[in-house]
């Protein structure tokens, strides 16, 4: 696509994030005044301040917003990592619902403990954007993709390949946001949406694509190339 645009995201945490940790913390302040002037011992009051605020500390940690740039110039070809976590899924299955037919699908599993943010994996133009209500199984669990609530972000590459992005919710994670509009160009770097407490992202790609990625294997989005097209 030429030389890409850098839209810098100049927050470390998460706009997501902001009413969560915000009331969050007034509840938390204002448990600690109360313990704090009923007890003489001030015993509970610390006991407290440990466990919630170790608690507080990884819903901080996972509201992060690190600023990601992919350092290639030609990115035309080049499928990245939509969200950190794990591979759990690099296999052809049959897409019924948009395509018709077998396609490559890569999967990354979203931890409690890795960044929620997710990114683009190509660049391109959005042509679809659909949001499916569903079940809430584990979202590592393979019927997870299909019958989960999700949302599907179509993208066409500018040689012309479509590649599906399908943010899916879990048994923990329950909203998705995305911000991909219809009709919208996009870019690797560009933030795809997010998805709160723990879930999957899915990447469906024309059969035929160079894996670059293993089962299993660790990644960063917006940093790891799982895959080239042809």
């Amino acid at each position: 696509m030429g030389k890409r645009i850098r839209k810098l995201k100049k927050q470390r945490l998460h706009s997501e994030g902001n009413d969560t940790l915000f009331y969050s913390l007034l509840i938390l302040i204002a448990i600690g005044v109360i313990l704090w002037r009923s007890f003489d011992s001030h015993m509970p009051f610390w006991c407290f301040v440990c466990v919630f605020g170790v608690l507080y500390g990884i819903v901080v940690n996972f509201f992060r917003c690190p600023i990601r740039f992919l350092d290639i110039e030609d990115t035309s070809n080049i499928v990245v990592a939509p969200a950190d976590g794990k591979v759990v899924v690099v296999e052809e299955v049959d897409e019924d619902e948009y395509f018709h037919d077998r396609r490559l699908m890569i999967s990354i599993f979203m931890s409690l403990f890795n960044v929620h943010a997710n990114w683009f994996p190509v660049d391109g133009k959005v042509t679809m954007v659909k949001h499916q209500d569903g079940n809430f199984h584990k979202a590592w669990l393979p019927k997870a993709s299909e019958e989960n609530e999700h949302a599907d972000v179509m993208i066409e590459t500018p040689n012309g390949v479509p590649v599906l992005c399908r943010q899916i919710a879990g048994a923990v994670a329950r909203r998705i946001v995305t911000y991909a509009k219809e009709g919208e160009e996009c870019e690797i770097d560009d933030h795809l949406g997010f998805i709160k407490f723990g879930s999957r992202v899915d990447v469906f790609l024309p059969v035929g694509s160079e894996v670059c990625v293993t089962l299993g294997q660790s990644t960063t989005g917006d940093q790891t190339i799982i895959a080239k097209l042809k």
